[in-house]
């Protein structure tokens, strides 16, 4: 047991630590990357993480939800820091950002599944930067002289050939939304999602001209107020991490559900419990079967392929 414990809050940041006598576990919550959604909570194995919705006042916007941990229940396992879609939770050991729960394979790590290819960028296009939600892109651009390329447009058509593009993502808080896929051009960018899902309004339910679920939406796009003054979904951008559910104040008026996870290959019973509450029971045992079938198939592979060698 730690001989002393510390939980420090401020407007940016949600801290804890366990002091022992040659260890010292940290978590650290960015208030600014968290958006109060479902995910840390549904994954912590502990219960030690929950979002408490926060009051609204008349004619202010909603605001997203807060999360709490409850410094008695956590265990710094790390769980949170690894399945957080924003990134927004960081656990350490002495300082270091080195987590037991992937060293000893006992817990996956999502797959942000991002491939940029710069050849099919326009040189002038800049368009990915702006267009991200969460402002994660940085796009830079060198002449033939490696020298800073500021306005492209001004250049020879000669020397514009042979400019350089670099996109740098920050991967590490990319959520996969896939809103630069679209802006960008066609085959540029291309990301697969994290968390596949289902997201649905009850339109019968959903309060005409209410948008609590728009204001602590991170990704602007993926839920619209439409000319009937009910909230729609478009599911291309949507990450699905349940940060709109939080905040809706009627129940059942919208609900989400996450059917997979983009993951790292692995064998572990507390992953397997991690994405029941994260998916649900059903979608759990239906990744157990793929990665049964998987396993099987790399089984006969491996047979008929020393078969064939055997007969060489």
């Amino acid at each position: 047991m730690p001989f002393k414990t510390v939980k420090q809050e401020s407007a940016d940041a949600l801290t804890l630590e366990w002091m022992l006598h040659v260890k010292n576990y940290k978590l650290t919550l960015d208030k600014n990357r968290c958006v109060g959604c479902q995910v840390c909570t549904l994954a912590c194995p502990k219960e030690a993480i929950k979002t408490v919705k926060q009051p609204k006042l008349p004619g202010e916007k909603a605001k997203k939800a807060k999360v709490d941990i409850d410094m008695a229940k956590c265990a710094f396992c790390g769980i949170c820091d690894v399945t957080c879609p924003y990134g927004a939770v960081k656990v350490t050991l002495n300082g270091v950002h080195d987590l037991s729960i992937l060293a000893k394979d006992s817990y996956p790590t999502l797959v942000r599944d991002i491939k940029v290819d710069t050849h099919l960028c326009q040189k002038e296009c800049v368009e990915c930067e702006p267009a991200c939600p969460l402002s994660l892109i940085t796009v830079s651009k060198v002449g033939f002289d490696g020298n800073p390329v500021q306005d492209v447009a001004a250049l020879s058509p000669a020397a514009k050939k042979r400019v350089q593009i670099t996109i740098d993502i920050q991967k590490d808080y990319c959520p996969t939304c896939r809103v630069c896929e679209f802006k960008c051009a066609a085959g540029a960018i291309k990301v697969k999602k994290a968390f596949e899902g289902t997201i649905s309004i009850n339109k019968g339910k959903c309060p005409q001209g209410c948008s609590d679920c728009l204001d602590v939406c991170p990704i602007k796009g993926a839920l619209v107020l439409g000319d009937d003054k009910k909230v729609h979904v478009n599911e291309m951008f949507c990450t699905y991490c349940g940060a709109c559910k939080n905040v809706c104040p009627v129940e059942d008026a919208l609900s989400v559900k996450r059917t997979k996870v983009n993951h790292t290959f692995i064998h572990s019973g507390t992953w397997n419990k991690a994405l029941e509450r994260i998916t649900s029971p059903t979608d759990a045992i239906k990744e157990l079967k793929a990665q049964a079938a998987e396993s099987r198939r790399k089984v006969v592979e491996k047979r008929f392929l020393s078969e064939a060698l055997k007969n060489e």
